[in-house]
């Protein structure tokens, strides 16, 4: 079964970047999945950060990181990257990153089967 093992976040200063990382762990491919991240602040619903698409060509951002966030990935790497820009302290949260495994190569997912450990961002001075 896939396992996704994430890396990165912690405490920044509002108007820092902070870089996810999310792979896959040894043995397994997410050349098979879109993937995404997805955000839990506290008191508040999960929601959807970003996707991207099996073949990274197509790409999806909730509006409350809009033009501020960059997924990436490398599928040579087995590797899923969300880059963070001008942080707010509305920020703040526990990111996941989640996987669908899907034959469609060209379009986000839609039901996110696989979910990484969660790492907490914290946004503050």
């Amino acid at each position: 079964q896939l396992m996704l093992v994430q890396s990165g976040g912690g405490l920044v200063q509002p108007g820092g970047s902070l870089r996810l990382t999310c792979a896959a762990s040894a043995g397994f491919t997410v050349d098979y999945y879109a993937m995404a991240w997805f955000r839990q602040a506290p008191g508040k619903e999960r929601e959807l950060v970003s996707c991207i698409s099996r073949d990274g060509g197509h790409t999806r951002y909730g509006d409350s990181m809009k033009g501020r966030v960059t997924i990436s990935r490398d599928n040579a790497k087995d590797t899923v990257y969300l880059q963070m820009n001008s942080l707010k302290s509305e920020d703040t949260g526990v990111y996941y990153c989640a996987a669908d495994f899907t034959y469609d190569r060209a379009r986000c997912g839609d039901e996110y089967d696989y979910w990484g450990q969660g790492t907490q961002v914290t946004v503050s001075s």
